[in-house]
């Protein structure tokens, strides 16, 4: 038995042993755990232990701010060549009840003067959903750059944004999805892949994620202060991403400077946006599929669903109105309101709707 089988086997001991007798283990001993699971230097079984047996005692602070450094280790880091980087975080197990509208986040916000990266993945568990790679893809974007070319479009001045996926910024984690499909359940590395960091600003690295659960805001805060975002910007978006209801208030958290997370209230209604739905409806002619040995996800054809998506975004950036359009002015207008580049909602609002009203946006997309 090497040292890394010793020492799985000794944490397994401890965090394995029942609801009532398992016991926390500490940052850098979760840390270790996670770094041999990606290291490929125990069982899987014994992986699939670590993984669920932290899940079903619950994780500690130490736990998966300890999985989240091993993850962020693995992580091939680029600084980009501007001040400030906006990171939007998505759920990497993407949407399946809704078109995904905020893969086109990120060119608004470049045409708003605030570089964005967003990444994700082909499809992972437990939901299997369209992802923002998907999306992209069917809208002819490369998605396959190396983390050194995709830092360089954050600095073109006629580009601003870009998309990166797991597979080449962090490949030992993109490696496992097969294995985190055999766990099944959510486990930790769900919750801390988001904040891997991958491309940073040279002054400030900026977090926007989307929650559903309200023990999250704060277990994202934690672990967005601990890799390092200076801000963080936390909805309470629909499917987990970071478009809010289009037709109710809501609740985000966002703290800046490393602070402590503070909640605050929204209303589209305070900013113009009057809809009877909460999302991108799905369209009726989208084909099926069947999914009979999966009681979680819900059967949408993945890439006739993104194509839609990317039809959908696309005319969005090139002003038409609609469900796309209000998700883009009302997720836009929280990140430029939160990072100080306007000084209410109502003005962040304003400033998306020109963006798209102009096709400006739409530009940076070609």
């Amino acid at each position: 038995m090497n040292e890394s089988q010793r020492t799985m086997r000794s944490i397994i001991q401890r965090i394995a042993t029942g609801p009532e007798l398992s016991k926390d283990i500490s940052l850098e001993e979760a840390r270790r755990g996670m770094q041999v699971i990606l290291e490929g230097e125990v069982e899987p079984v014994q992986a699939g232990i670590f993984l669920i047996a932290l899940r079903m005692k619950r994780e500690t602070d130490d736990e998966v701010r300890g999985v989240l450094e091993a993850v962020r280790d693995a992580t091939k880091h680029v600084v980009a060549d501007v001040d400030e980087v906006v990171d939007i975080a998505d759920p990497y197990d993407g949407y399946n009840r809704c078109l995904p509208a905020s893969p086109f986040l990120p060119a608004v916000l470049a045409e708003c003067g605030v570089p964005a990266v967003s990444h994700g993945l082909d499809a992972v568990g437990p939901k299997y959903g369209v992802t923002h790679r998907h999306v992209m893809q069917a809208a002819g974007i490369a998605v396959d750059l190396p983390p050194v070319d995709a830092a360089a479009r954050l600095s073109d001045p006629d580009i601003g944004w870009t998309y990166i996926d797991q597979r080449a910024f962090v490949p030992k984690l993109h490696n496992l999805v097969p294995f985190r499909g055999a766990i099944v359940k959510r486990q930790a590395l769900t919750t801390v892949e988001v904040l891997a960091r991958p491309i940073h600003g040279r002054d400030k690295t900026h977090l926007v994620t989307g929650y559903v659960h309200k023990p999250y805001p704060r277990i994202y805060a934690l672990l967005a202060r601990h890799a390092g975002f200076a801000s963080a910007l936390l909805v309470r978006g629909v499917e987990g991403g970071v478009v809010p209801s289009l037709r109710q208030e809501g609740v985000c958290f966002n703290y800046h400077q490393m602070g402590e997370e503070q909640a605050f209230d929204i209303n589209p209604v305070d900013i113009g946006i009057e809809q009877n739905l909460r999302a991108v409806p799905l369209p009726d002619d989208l084909p099926t599929i069947s999914r009979p040995d999966d009681d979680i996800a819900v059967a949408v054809d993945v890439q006739a669903t993104a194509a839609a998506s990317a039809q959908a975004g696309m005319a969005a950036l090139e002003g038409k109105r609609g469900a796309t359009y209000d998700s883009l002015v009302f997720s836009g207008a929280l990140v430029l309101w939160h990072l100080g580049r306007e000084d209410s909602l109502q003005a962040g609002a304003d400033r998306i709707r020109a963006a798209l009203d102009s096709g400006a946006a739409a530009q940076r997309l070609r």
